[in-house]
């Protein structure tokens, strides 16, 4: 698993992604989570197995996940949307908008 797809995973992934990012076998990473010595924390829920993110992150020495540009452009263009087409887009002060 490449450094960016590291940062491109979900708030939770699979026993089997979780793998990959350690560079270890489906079947060592199975026997190592039935015996609560995976490299990250595991989550059992039902029948299968579930890592946080943060958690494998944290075990792969990576800090916190970064913060693109154009992330922060995408989610400031969809709140102008939502505000806008919000009814209560008019009662706000023509300031609270610069």
């Amino acid at each position: 698993m490449t450094f960016p797809e590291v940062f491109e995973l979900p708030v939770s992934v699979d026993l089997l992604t979780a793998a990959r990012a350690f560079d270890i076998s489906r079947t060592l990473a199975y026997r190592l989570a039935a015996v609560d010595a995976f490299p990250c924390e595991v989550l059992r829920i039902g029948r299968s197995y579930r890592v946080p993110t943060s958690g494998l992150m944290a075990a792969l020495g990576i800090e916190s996940r970064l913060v693109r540009a154009a992330d922060l452009r995408a989610g400031a263009d969809l709140a102008a949307r939502w505000a806008r087409d919000s009814p209560l887009f008019d009662l706000l002060d023509p300031e609270d908008l610069t």
